[in-house]
């Protein structure tokens, strides 16, 4: 689907209860004395900018808001050449009212998988020596952006779903990327050009992990349609 020319080892199994700072798979593009090539790769979800002085920060960094992301510090260089894709099936998103939380599924109307926009960074662990290949770790975040239509009425926010005919651009580390590039891409993410449906899901237990956690419990809802989805 993504045209991958390179499998990295480690490429995590597919999981329904994706947490943050486990292993992801991403689709990205190299340049290493020769052409680009595209590679698909296990990375940590929580991107880790390469000045950082530890693994771990003091501020979430799985998700990045798209309409700061080129003017913050760890995800500058980031937005400037390397961009990723997240491929998922779908997302969970949370509508809070009170003390409950309900939780949603969003998909595809299709049921290919979406391409979530991503930023990925390598992170080098000062900790271990030059010839440790494990010192070397990839990270990375999902764009998020404000979220239009039925989607609004779960939550503001949502991950920036990027159409096939934007794939090569994003990707490509040629492309200087800037904020007008993240807005552009944002742009073309808004329904119903991401063509997203949802629907509600039980609420997530712990540690459960299985495709019966994507099961729906209410009715189908269109992504780009107006309209409170609860009613």
């Amino acid at each position: 689907m993504f045209d991958v020319e390179h499998v990295g080892e480690g490429i995590p199994d597919p999981s329904w209860n994706v947490k943050p700072t486990e292993q992801i798979p991403i689709v990205l593009e190299s340049v290493k004395d020769g052409p680009v090539v595209r590679r698909l790769e296990s990375a940590r979800w929580s991107l880790v900018p390469s000045f950082s002085k530890q693994l771990t920060s003091g501020y979430p960094t799985f998700n990045a808001r798209a309409e700061e992301a080129a003017e913050k510090a760890s995800y500058k260089n980031s937005v400037a050449s390397k961009r990723a894709l997240i491929p998922a099936a779908g997302y969970y998103e949370w509508h809070t009212a009170g003390k409950v939380k309900t939780p949603y599924f969003v998909h595809s109307d299709d049921g290919l998988p979406l391409a979530l926009a991503g930023l990925y960074s390598w992170w080098r662990n000062p900790a271990l020596p030059g010839d440790d290949p494990a010192r070397w770790v990839l990270t990375a975040t999902i764009l998020t952006s404000d979220a239009q239509g039925a989607l609004a009425e779960i939550h503001d926010r949502t991950p920036v779903v990027l159409p096939e005919e934007w794939w090569d651009q994003w990707l490509d580390p040629h492309t200087a990327g800037d904020q007008s590039l993240v807005d552009a891409a944002v742009a073309a993410s808004r329904p119903p050009a991401a063509g997203l449906r949802f629907y509600e899901v039980a609420p997530l237990a712990g540690a459960a992990n299985g495709p019966e956690l994507t099961e729906p419990v209410g009715s189908e809802h269109v992504a780009g349609a107006s309209g409170d989805p609860r009613g």
